[in-house]
This record gives structure tokens, C-alpha cells and sequence, in this order.
């Protein structure tokens, strides 16, 4: 055993081939993830695999591992936050395998994904986790077979089994504290896909005095020998060689050892058949300068390059243009023909990316291209103008190791119709076309889409906040993000996240000709970029820069006039390439839109919820020998207005107790609502019998020329008598709880809704209460679900009357809506009115 240092990470460093570890590094957290990575993808049989991990601000899943699929690829992929609406982080919240067995249910439960990546391809994501714990999210892409049924269970099983495994190894490094956080600084391992070796190499040492020649078990197979055959003597290899090599390649050995130069020499070796193979012998000549009578030998190796040799020869013998591509898109081979078929010299091409090299490719719709054979791991073939008026055709044919290309030139008129990057034509008249427009890139088109997405869905300004926050800072690896909008020429802070209050002092209140980063921003229209404190303290002396060291000022521009500004903070010094500056840019636009929407919005809901507020009753009155209390709930999200209401209205010695439900949810309803409220109340202040009351509202809801049906139940109390006279218009029958507890549905007859007859019937019902007993008055609202009947719901909201049994009718009142408020697909308002016959002991008798 060899001893050696621990490093600073606690590994022993003589345990890994290539010396000490340094500071910072994981190895066997890398290693863990190399294995589980590879095998993901082997079990699956997939093309590609990833592993995401949980940064250390638990708002993004982190690129940490990938197979197949290499990080430069996945662009704007490295990062992704914990709430996007893509597979790996749904995945991650819910804690359950998302498979996407094609591209056609990729599309039906993440369109988003789709639109940003528009390949054929299947995937699978599975959580990484551990005794409760959860680290992050592994992936594995395929290509849809035409059965389009994905991984198999078995399949799926050893896939989670792999992403079990990688949890617990995870875990235990965490418990050592080998387990560092995650960030985008963070390189990402990149494992290779496993596949047999194109190229075998055996070694020798080959003593020329003697014969004898040591081999390694791979040199025995390459001339197929047993290894537990081979007898160590150099004329039991010859004897493989082709008689006719043997000649040159003896005087080739001999000129090596009395010359001291390497041995370069190509041999045909029998393959135990009839046919031969060609391989390359390399050796040298060890020096002994301590011992000159050392026997002479060479040492050295032997290539079998299968027919390797071969296939590149005949590639340069082509007059078409062939090459290859490694998984990031760099040339790893180019035939000569290529040269003048691109007009490029062979070495500027090796070794870079075909799109960087030459101008006329740099359009990202031919990256696109490559991209979608990567992913989709099917051959796409493209047209492409070299420029002025000359068409070359492209066709790339991907594989786990890379990609082989094929160029020539088209021969054929190119068809009307047809653009650079489309598909090949077959046939037509010639056209002149130009360049279409510069496509985004795959990742800003997802982080345009993802926010976009997620601003449909915020209606009030701190909500567009939130779905800022939310998008922005993780996807770039910020920590801070403040919004100020537009106030009389003014900036106010709208809200932040992680600036000191300090720091955000200094915009406060700050008119728009202020000599400020985030002024300027908003002046000229244009971001502004600022990757150091000494670009920012030296274009702004005297600037408060906190703990941040680099800053985006995005403009909030909508219908041409500044509504706000968004200020983007990074701890550590930031750099904003190109393409970065970009999508801002463009995510600025969308931000403004989102956020004008809202301050509209808002400004509405501050009307509408004033209307609301006049309209319902502020407090309820105090009646002897009645406790009464009432809920209004709005169904819809953020306005809180609607066409419910409730009333309680003190006649003598009678109370009046009203619950009405105008359709619609919006400021319409809400009007309709106060003109039969104002009626109701006028018909039973002046003393009209209840009928008269609910027949005199619909006569006045028909004069009015309503477009909006309503319906009501109005119920005259006398406390005295415990007597209670029920009048229903096309409403929901109220309800009664017992004093034992024991619920009925009162089945009192009714007449139709309001605003549909001129002359209805309205039947009253005459009951008498005991004491203690709770009369219920409610809205369609509180008992109606999608999955089930009114009746259902009636019952429902029975059942839950007798179970809250006796209590505070406030508590009573508060546990209903709680219960209503569960049902996720709950739309409609609610009213209710709780009146519980209370009288005193006299009273009652």
C-alpha cells in the first residue's frame, strides 16, 4: 500500500492518478456522479443524461453532471430554477418520476419546453434524494420509438434505482461535510457515453538479441493469440505477419536500434481467417547511459485501427466534403475536399466550431440544426448559402461518440420557398433568397418564454414582483432584485429582495433627472451593464455599491413612457456576454408590459373594492334574542369583487335577513348587486310583506333591462315568536341546525329567478325555531365543486353544519368558508349569514 497526504478535503491524494487534490475539489462526489450519470443512461438505453443538483440558495437546480449531452449545449439549461414549469424541477417539487414518452406529450404537459426545443425526443426525470431529503434531479433523453411508449417499468425501476443510489452516496458525503454547495461557478462533470474502443493498443518490450518479447494481453488479441498461449518469443508474432511485410519491417527495426530514431512502420497481419488488417508498430530504443552493454531492445505499442485507416483514405479520395464533430460541435476531422468545398484552410476548421469559423454559418438557425440531430439523435439535412449565390447541401448523422457530416455542393435549381436551414428540396424554379432573421438562442428563447409564462398569471403588481424574483435571479445567479415604478416623475420602491434598506434608500423618492445608474437606464431606454464596483464608482462617484460588485439597470418601458426600473445584483463580479445582454434586454419589455397591466389592475381592484366595500354592510346590527353574523368571499382571484351579498335589516320588532347572487364576478355585478340591495331595502323598510318584497325587486331588476340574472332567499325574523317567514327567488333552500346538533335542508317552495317573469309567483314559507337553533342563508358559491352536483354540495355543507357542532357562531362562520376554500377549482363568490335564535329565558317562554 502506498502511503499518502490527506488534502484539505479530508482524501487521501495518493489514491487519485494525477497527485494531490487541490482545495475545492470533490472527488468522490465527481466520481459518484460520473457513475450514476453513465449508468442512468446505460440502464435506460438512453442517448443522454444529466444531473441537476440544489444550489446552496435552494432556488435553482444546477447543471452538476452530463452524458451525451455536453454543458455547452444546454445553454441556457445550466440553471433552472425550482418553480419553472419544465420537467427536471417539476420533478424536483413533487418528488415523482415525469416521463415524457414523445415529443406530442412533451408538448400536451409542457408546451413551453416544446416551443424552446421543437425536437423529437423523450425523457424521463426522476428526484435525487435520500432519507427525506431531496438533492436534486436526474435526467435521461431518448429518441421515440414507433411504438412512442417510452422507457419501460422495468426500465423506469432501474432508473430510479440509479437516482437512489446517487442520493445515498450524496447523503453520506454530506455527513462527512465532503458534500460542498452547488453553484454556477461550479464546473459540471462530463462523462463520456459508454462504447466499445474504436482504436486497440497493445504494448511490448522486445529484446532484439534474443527474441524474447514481453506482450500485454491486449497486443495477444490483437494478433490473435490466447494470452495464456503466447510464448513469449517475437517469431511466434511474425509468424502472423504477411510473409510479404516481413522483409521491410525487419530493416525498419534495425535501422531504429543503430540509428536511435522511433520506429513508425505499417504491417498486414492475418485475422485467422483469409484476410488481412493493417496495423502500426511504434517503438523506441531505451537509453541506458549507465550500462552501455545493456542488451539493445525497443519498446513500444501496436494500433489496430480496425478499418479506420481505410475509411480515412477513402474519405480523401472523395470529392464530396466529409467530417466530424465531437457532442460541443468542434471539427475533429475534415477530409481535404472540405478545404475547398468551404473555403477554409483544414486547421482553422480542427478543433473549433464550424458556425464560429465562417460568417455565412454563424446564423443560429444552423446551430439550431446541429442541435436538433444532438437531441434528438436523428440525421437532419439543410441547405446552406456560401455567399454570393452558391448552395451547399449539409446532412449530419449523429452517434453517442459525435457527429459525421457530409457537405457538397447543390446541383439543382434551389425551389421558390426555400431558406437557408430548411430541409432539402427535391425540385424547382431557382430563386434569390435572402438570410432570414438571427433566431434566438434555445436558452433565451426558454428564459423569454418561461417569464412570460409566469407574468400571464400575476395580476397585482407585487405578484409581477414575485414572478420576477422568482425567474430572474436563478436562471442568472443573482442574489439581489429590487422594481421601482414611475410616481410623478418619481421613483418608488415597488418591492425588493436581499438589498439593504440603505443601499435602496438612495432611489427613494428620486426624481428621473437624477444622475443614477438606474435614471440613465430609464433616460436613454437601454440596460445599462456594470460588471465591476470601479466601473460604477468611477462612472458614478460617490454611488452607495453595498455588497454587490455587479449590477443590471434594466429600463421598464411600456407604450413608449417609463413605468419603472428593475436593478439586477450579484454578489461576485458578473460578466454579461452578448447573449445575456440580450435576453434582458428582451425580458425587460416583458417586465414593463406585465407590470403597467398590474399598476392598471391595481388601480381598478382600489375602485372596485371601495364599490364593494359601500355596497356590503359594515357592521351587523345588535338584536335582542338573535346572534347574527356574515362572510362575503370573493371567487375571483385578485379582483375581490363580485355580485353576493348579504344583509340584515331591523323592522320593529322583525328582522330582515337577505342573501342575494347576482351572476358574474366583475364591477357589473357588483352595480347590479347595490341596485337590488338599495330596492330590497327600500320594499322591506316600508313594511311590505315578504313576497311583496321579493316581487317588488324583480318588477324593479326587470324595469332596469337586466342583462344579469339574480336569484335571493329573504327571510322575515320575529325573535319574540321564533317565527320566520322564507321567500325564495330561484335560490339555494337554506338551511337549519337544530339545537341537538341535527341538520335539515328547509325544502320551502320558491318561485324563479329575479329578472325573468313579469308577474312570478313567489309561495311564502311560515316556520317556528327553537331556541338555538342556527338558520343558514348561503350562495351557490359555497357548496358547488365541478365534480359534483348541487345537490351533493348541499349535503356536503349539511354534513359539516352537525360536525362543527356548538360553539361561537363567528368560529362556526370562519370553519365553513375554511372548508369551501379547499377545493382547488373553487370560482364563484360566496355570501353567508348565520342566525342563531338566542332569546333570553323570559323571552323564549
Amino acid at each position: 500500500m502506498i502511503e499518502g497526504n490527506v488534502s484539505a478535503n479530508g482524501v487521501a491524494s495518493s489514491s487519485y492518478p494525477f497527485g494531490a487534490v487541490s482545495v475545492g475539489e470533490a472527488p468522490e462526489r465527481d466520481d459518484a456522479l460520473v457513475s450514476a450519470v453513465v449508468s442512468a443512461v446505460e440502464v435506460t438505453g438512453s442517448h443522454a443524461g444529466s444531473v441537476f443538483l440544489l444550489s446552496g440558495d435552494h432556488q435553482s437546480l444546477v447543471l452538476a453532471a452530463a452524458c451525451g449531452t455536453p454543458p455547452s449545449l444546454l445553454g441556457g439549461w445550466r440553471r433552472i430554477p425550482v418553480h419553472s414549469r419544465i420537467p427536471v424541477a417539476e420533478a424536483y417539487r413533487s418528488g415523482r418520476m415525469v416521463h415524457l414518452a414523445d415529443a406530442e406529450e412533451t408538448m400536451r404537459r409542457f408546451p413551453q419546453l416544446s416551443v424552446a426545443v421543437p425536437y423529437p425526443f423523450g425523457s424521463a426525470s426522476v428526484p435525487v434524494r435520500a432519507g427525506g431529503r431531496t438533492f436534486g434531479t436526474m435526467a435521461v433523453l431518448w429518441t421515440p420509438g414507433p411504438d412512442r411508449t417510452g422507457l419501460s417499468r422495468a426500465q423506469r425501476r432501474r432508473l430510479r434505482s440509479a437516482a437512489d443510489r446517487l442520493g445515498t452516496a450524496l447523503a453520506g458525503l454530506s455527513a462527512r461535510r465532503l458534500l460542498a454547495e452547488w453553484d454556477e461557478r461550479t464546473a459540471p462533470v462530463v462523462a463520456p457515453v459508454p462504447s466499445a474502443p474504436v482504436i486497440r493498443v497493445g504494448l511490448f518490450d522486445w529484446v532484439l538479441d534474443t527474441g524474447v518479447l514481453t506482450a500485454d494481453d491486449e497486443l495477444c488479441a490483437i494478433f490473435g493469440i490466447p494470452p495464456n498461449e503466447f510464448d513469449g518469443r517475437a517469431a511466434t508474432l511474425a509468424a502472423r505477419i504477411e510473409p510479404a511485410d516481413l522483409p521491410g519491417f525487419r530493416s525498419a527495426a534495425r535501422a531504429a536500434v543503430e540509428e536511435g530514431h522511433v520506429l513508425a512502420h505499417c504491417v498486414r497481419i492475418r485475422d485467422g481467417g483469409a484476410g488481412l488488417r493493417t496495423v502500426e508498430l511504434w517503438g523506441r530504443v531505451p537509453e541506458h547511459p549507465h550500462d552501455p552493454r545493456a542488451p539493445s531492445h525497443l519498446v513500444g505499442a501496436v494500433l489496430d485501427s480496425g478499418s479506420g485507416m481505410a475509411a480515412v483514405a477513402a474519405l480523401e479520395r472523395l470529392a464530396d466534403g466529409f467530417f466530424a464533430l465531437s457532442l460541443d460541435g468542434r471539427v475533429t476531422y475534415a477530409n481535404h475536399s472540405l478545404e475547398s468545398l468551404l473555403r477554409v484552410r483544414q486547421d482553422e476548421l480542427l478543433g473549433r466550431r464550424p458556425w464560429d469559423v465562417l460568417p455565412w454559418l454563424a446564423d443560429p438557425v444552423y446551430e439550431d440544426r446541429y442541435r436538433a440531430a444532438v437531441v434528438s439523435q436523428q440525421p437532419v439535412s439543410f441547405l446552406v448559402r456560401r455567399p454570393p449565390d452558391e448552395w451547399l447541401v449539409f446532412s449530419l448523422h449523429p452517434g453517442g461518440q459525435g457527429m459525421t457530416g457530409w457537405a457538397a455542393p447543390v446541383r439543382q435549381p434551389v425551389p421558390a420557398g426555400t431558406g437557408p436551414g430548411e430541409p432539402v428540396p427535391e425540385e424547382g424554379p431557382p430563386v434569390s433568397l435572402s438570410p432570414p432573421p438571427a433566431a434566438p438562442r434555445l436558452g433565451a428563447l426558454y428564459r423569454v418564454l418561461q417569464l412570460g409564462s409566469a407574468l400571464t398569471e400575476a395580476v397585482t403588481a407585487h405578484e409581477v414582483f414575485d414572478a420576477v424574483a422568482e425567474q430572474l435571479l436563478p436562471a442568472f445567479g443573482g442574489q439581489k432584485l429590487a422594481i421601482a415604478v414611475v410616481e410623478e416623475r418619481r421613483l418608488r420602491l415597488l418591492a425588493q429582495r436581499g438589498y439593504s434598506k440603505r443601499f435602496l434608500a438612495r432611489f427613494e423618492g428620486t426624481p428621473l433627472h437624477a444622475r443614477l445608474p438606474v435614471t440613465d437606464a430609464l433616460a436613454s431606454g437601454a440596460p445599462l451593464f456594470i460588471e465591476s464596483r470601479e466601473e460604477l464608482l468611477k462612472t458614478y462617484p460617490g454611488t452607495l455599491v453595498g455588497h454587490s460588485n455587479s449590477w443590471a439597470f434594466l429600463p421598464l418601458i411600456a407604450s413608449n413612457r417609463p413605468v419603472g426600473a428593475c436593478m439586477l445584483g450579484f454578489d461576485d463580479v458578473h460578466r454579461f456576454p452578448d447573449e445575456e445582454r440580450g435576453v434582458l434586454t428582451a425580458l425587460g419589455g416583458l417586465i414593463a408590459q406585465a407590470l403597467e397591466r398590474a399598476r392598471l389592475y391595481d388601480a381598478e381592484f382600489a375602485l372596485a373594492r371601495g364599490l364593494q366595500n359601500a355596497l356590503l354592510p359594515h357592521r351587523l346590527p345588535t338584536l335582542p334574542g338573535l346572534h347574527v353574523t356574515g362572510r362575503y368571499l370573493p371567487g375571483t382571484r385578485g379582483m375581490d369583487i363580485g355580485g353576493d351579498w348579504y344583509d340584515v335589516i331591523p323592522v320593529g320588532d322583525e328582522v330582515a335577513l337577505i342573501v342575494g347572487d347576482v351572476e358574474g364576478h366583475n364591477v357589473a355585478a357588483a352595480a347590479a348587486m347595490g341596485q337590488l340591495r338599495s330596492a330590497m331595502r327600500a320594499f322591506v323598510t316600508a313594511g311590505h310583506r315578504p313576497t311583496d318584497v321579493v316581487a317588488g325587486t324583480n318588477r324593479l331588476h326587470l324595469d332596469l333591462d337586466p342583462t344579469l340574472l339574480a336569484s335571493c332567499c329573504y327571510a322575515r325574523f320575529h325573535p319574540l315568536s321564533g317565527v320566520v317567514r322564507i321567500v325564495r327567488a330561484g335560490h339555494c333552500p337554506p338551511l337549519l341546525r337544530l339545537p341537538d346538533g341535527h341538520t335539515e335542508i328547509l325544502d320551502v317552495p320558491g318561485g324563479p329567478l329575479l329578472g325573468v317573469e313579469a308577474r312570478p309567483d313567489y309561495p311564502e314559507s311560515e316556520l317556528h325555531l327553537a331556541p338555538g337553533s342556527v338558520l343558514t342563508l348561503y350562495t351557490d358559491g359555497l357548496i358547488e365543486r365541478r365534480d359534483s352536483d348541487i345537490g351533493s354540495g348541499i349535503d356536503r355543507l349539511r354534513a359539516s353544519l352537525s360536525r362543527m357542532g356548538r360553539g361561537r357562531l363567528e368560529d362556526l362562520a370562519d370553519g365553513l368558508l375554511r372548508d369551501a376554500c379547499r377545493s382547488p377549482d373553487r370560482a364563484d363568490d360566496i355570501a353567508l349569514l348565520l342566525t342563531e335564535y338566542a332569546p333570553p329565558p323570559r323571552m323564549a317562554t
